[in-house]
């Protein structure tokens, strides 16, 4: 590979959400930037399939909505939970101030894709799959480059700005000898389907029984559940053999369901992470996404944290890139205006593990509804609180760059 000719370019690491978002966004900037993507496709399952109503916020102001709407997804306006079988409602979107008032369940691959679609409509936007960032390149005090491995080398690729998007493992920013504060996890989470009948009800997206929960998310002719486990017990789980995991599910939904669980390997651990970095950046480099901050599976909000990450970095480096005077206070004031909402939602999550799921995994009573979830049922307007902080967030971003060039058809 050889380096990127145009000032101002930039690599992105990572072809998650934050990676595909900050590639495209920059290239309608007009910025020369490369994507860098260590698999062959985006075929991977078991990943995040919310898309929030802040996500959608900003696909409305880069004008692409309309065309992500018309991909096959499932809306949810509502949450519901069974909680010793008592159905409660904990959240409902349909009052925010947002353009689309529901959360959009779609494959993660499907909106990558779409992504990657839009992006490519920009002459200086490039995706290398099978391409990974494995090292980074230097001079002196700041990162010029990155090592990447293809399947026939290693070579350096460098570039103006090198943004890690390499998720919660990320290679490039153990390389930078970024610290980070490990939040800590009291759960871990095994994945898994489930047939979709017609008349299953989508709205219930979380079952809570006697030190089990499971969380049912709709993916149109199938469920995706997320048991959630104690942390450390996955191989006690798996050991335990088929059956008996059979039978665990039968108590959180019906057993006919539960017994379409043909392998034990088809039931995948994620481990869980929630971590964030003490400084997300180093002089030619900058972290966003899951490799500046693990999240908590908790509200399924890291894809739209991810994207909101990747509007703020594009928003603050692309003129600097362009003008060739991009400096290290660029990539500080990304860290400084996404610290907050970073905080503020891992420390929701941590209070809701340590809280609300440690207790209930660590309980052989039948759970009882909690006052917070009973009060909501009386006053239905506070169901609004929590929708807006899952559905919107503390800090929403909004494209401000313009589109430096057209995109093609």
């Amino acid at each position: 590979m050889s380096q990127l000719r145009k000032k101002g370019s930039c690599i992105v690491a990572g072809g998650g959400p934050a990676g595909m978002m900050t590639g495209y966004l920059l290239a309608r900037a007009g910025i020369d930037v490369v994507v860098l993507e260590k698999h062959g496709d985006f075929l991977r399952d078991f990943r995040g399939d919310t898309i929030h109503p802040s996500t959608m916020d900003i696909l409305a102001e880069l004008g692409c909505l309309d065309e992500f709407l018309a991909l096959p997804h499932q809306e949810v306006a509502h949450a519901d939970l069974e909680i010793g079988g008592e159905r409660v409602r904990a959240m409902d979107l349909s009052h925010l101030p947002a353009r689309c008032r529901f959360i959009a369940f779609i494959p993660q691959w499907d909106f990558l894709d779409f992504l990657a679609a839009r992006a490519r409509r920009f002459p200086s936007f490039k995706l290398k799959m099978d391409a990974e960032a494995v090292d980074l390149v230097r001079e002196g005090d700041r990162i010029v480059g990155v090592e990447v491995r293809t399947k026939d080398e290693v070579s350096p690729f460098r570039a103006d700005l090198i943004i890690a998007a390499d998720g919660r493992h990320s290679t490039l920013r153990r390389a930078a000898k970024l610290e980070g504060r490990d939040l800590r996890a009291p759960m871990d989470v095994l994945w898994f389907k489930l047939p979709r009948h017609i008349h299953d009800d989508h709205a219930v997206l979380g079952r809570i029984e006697a030190g089990q929960a499971l969380v049912m998310l709709d993916r149109g002719d199938y469920w995706q559940c997320a048991l959630i486990i104690r942390k450390g017990t996955a191989d006690v789980v798996k050991a335990q053999g088929l059956e008996a995991f059979r039978s665990r599910i039968a108590t959180l939904t019906a057993r006919s369901m539960a017994d379409e669980i043909k392998d034990i390997d088809d039931v995948k651990l994620l481990t869980v992470v929630v971590d964030r970095l003490r400084t997300w950046w180093r002089p030619g480099l900058l972290c966003i996404g899951d490799a500046a901050h693990a999240m908590s599976p908790i509200g399924g909000v890291g894809i739209n944290l991810a994207i909101q990450d990747a509007v703020a970095a594009a928003n603050a480096v692309a003129e600097p890139l362009r003008a060739g005077r991009l400096s290290d206070a660029h990539l500080q004031s990304v860290q400084r205006r996404r610290r907050f909402p970073t905080w503020a939602t891992q420390t929701l999550q941590v209070a809701a593990q340590n809280h609300i799921i440690d207790p209930i995994l660590n309980s052989s009573a039948p759970p009882k509804v909690p006052w917070a979830l009973r009060l909501m049922q009386y006053l239905p307007i506070l169901q609004r609180v929590p929708a807006r902080l899952i559905g919107i967030g503390f800090t929403p971003e909004h494209v401000e760059i313009a589109a430096a060039t057209a995109e093609a058809p």
